[in-house]
């Protein structure tokens, strides 16, 4: 990832109170290869509404390429498409 948000693809449940929790992604590496990244936690979930474009945005624990890292996982409530926002150390 270049430091701008990259568009990934989502595995998700919605509970019966609607609330949706990311459960795996899939998102290309630098040689364009699809790597399956497994979400172990999601630690924080806010709301945002930023120039008109709500969103929900899931601080997660994942393992990506060997170590465990933080990532912010963007979710466009209007449009339906997830990106991930920036990888956190």
């Amino acid at each position: 990832m270049d430091g701008q948000s990259c568009p990934v693809d989502v595995i998700s449940v919605c509970s019966r109170q609607g609330q949706i929790r990311p459960l795996r992604l899939r998102m290309e590496d630098e040689y364009q290869q699809m790597v399956r990244v497994d979400i172990e936690e999601v630690v924080s979930v806010r709301t945002t509404d930023y120039v008109g474009v709500e969103a929900q945005v899931f601080l997660c624990r994942a393992r990506l390429w060997g170590r465990e890292r933080l990532l912010e996982l963007k979710y466009d409530l209007r449009r339906h498409i997830w990106k991930i926002q920036r990888l956190i150390d």
